[in-house]
Formats: structure tokens, C-alpha cells, sequence
């Protein structure tokens, strides 16, 4: 392949395979990005993130780079209306490697099974000759994002600048909990530095679930400060977690 990707997948976290799919970033150079529901598995300080694989929603560029690609190695993805945003990824799945925990599909050709995925990443990083031409292209056509404008003293508080500051208060010590509703379109653009946390619940939508995640990621990670986007709706499902 001239110019090939690749792009983390949710189940790199049930496969115990981020590091690995790490090692494999390192190893081949090629431009990397996650999908939506993979978030803050990788490393978003990795020299070669490109940013979010959501569509037509996706990070400025992202989608452009991946779909232009000639080749992609998808590590534990899952296909779904969410994920797909209504289906709509324009990826040629012929040219596609789909990485799933225990066996390896090509494409619309053969599968592969038992096949660890943790072990597949690895021994591939050792076998792909490093290429970094998807990387940089992206680079050559990549922009500064500008910042959202001053505001007034009674103006209303616009989520563009809402979200400009919480991108400040964010470090290794910070975790953040994205509800599913305007909260995904807006808060998966943050940018996760080295050791911060994210938690998001794509694969049922399920309202209400974040208030709970927010309780027990406090609980499982006490010494980081967690930070919850979550929208009054989905608050009110769940708003009892508040008084545990």
C-alpha cells in the first residue's frame, strides 16, 4: 500500500490489546485515528494522531485521510448506526484488514480464526515496513482550529467557549464522562492528554447511564478528578446517584 492507516476500534479494550495496537502505531508510522466509540484507549499524544473516524462528523481532515487511504487496518471495531453515523463511512471494505479478537478478516476475502488480537498487533509491528506518507499528507493539509470569539459579560454562554475551557482544565489526573445527545457532537472533540481518562456509551445510547459511570469511576479511580458532560435530560434520569 502507498498511503495506509489505522484505526482503533472498542474492543481493543476487551482484547487487553491497546498497548499493543500502541506498539503497532510506533512501529509502522502509519497515520492513526480511533473511532468514536474507541476514545481515550489511544494515545492522543501519539506523533501520528490524526483525530476521530466518526463520518461525516469526524475531526477536521480525519475522515478525508482515512477514506483516501488505499489500505486500513481496523484493530476491534464494531459497525452500527452510531458508529457509522447512519452507515455512511465511505471506506472500501475490500481494502480493509479488520482485527477482531480472536480471528482476522480481509476484507470480503478470507477470516482467519484463533487468532489473539494482542499477539496478532504484536507480530505484525515486527513484519510492516514503516510508512508515513498518510501522515504526512494530513500534516501538509492540517490547520490550526481557530478559537471561538470573546464573550460579553450577559451573553449567553455558548458551548464552543463552554468546551474551550474545559479542554484547559484537562490533564493526566482529569478523567471525562461524554454523555450520548448534543454532549458527543460537542465533547468528543476534546483533545486527551497523556494519562487522561474518557468513558463514553455508544453501542445502546443508553440515557441515564452517565450520572452512574460518573459514581463509579470516582469510586474505581479515586485520585483522579472526574469531569462529567452530561445533559439535563439524561441528569434527570438518573439525578438519585447525585445523593449516594
Amino acid at each position: 500500500a502507498v498511503k495506509p492507516v489505522m484505526v482503533g476500534g472498542p474492543k481493543l479494550r476487551v482484547a487487553k490489546a491497546c498497548e499493543s495496537f500502541g506498539k503497532l502505531a510506533d512501529a509502522c508510522g502509519y497515520a492513526l485515528a480511533v473511532m468514536l466509540s474507541d476514545k481515550g484507549l489511544v494515545r492522543e499524544h501519539h506523533p501520528h494522531f490524526i483525530g476521530t473516524y466518526w463520518g461525516a462528523v469526524s475531526t477536521a481532515l480525519c475522515a478525508e485521510i482515512v477514506e483516501s487511504a488505499d489500505a486500513y487496518i481496523f484493530a476491534g471495531p464494531i459497525f452500527n448506526d452510531y458508529s457509522s453515523v447512519g452507515y455512511s463511512l465511505l471506506f472500501k471494505k475490500e481494502k480493509a484488514i479488520f482485527v477482531q479478537l480472536d480471528r482476522v478478516v480481509m476484507g470480503n476475502g478470507p477470516a482467519f480464526g484463533g487468532i489473539s488480537m494482542k499477539d496478532f498487533l504484536i507480530a505484525l509491528s515486527k513484519r510492516l515496513k514503516k510508512n508515513t506518507t498518510a501522515y504526512e499528507n494530513y500534516h501538509r493539509i492540517n490547520f490550526s482550529e481557530g478559537q471561538p470569539p470573546k464573550t460579553e459579560p450577559k451573553e449567553p454562554l455558548r458551548v464552543n467557549f463552554l468546551s474551550q475551557h474545559i479542554q484547559k482544565m484537562l490533564s493526566g489526573e482529569t478523567a471525562v464522562i461524554d454523555e450520548h445527545g448534543d454532549s458527543w457532537s460537542n465533547f468528543q472533540k476534546l483533545k486527551l492528554p497523556q494519562g487522561c481518562g474518557y468513558e463514553f456509551q455508544m453501542q445502546y445510547g443508553c440515557m441515564g447511564w452517565y450520572v452512574g459511570a460518573t459514581l463509579g469511576y470516582a469510586q474505581a479511580v479515586p485520585e483522579k478528578r472526574v469531569i462529567a458532560c452530561i445533559g439535563d435530560g439524561s441528569f434527570q434520569v438518573t439525578a438519585q446517584d447525585i445523593s449516594t
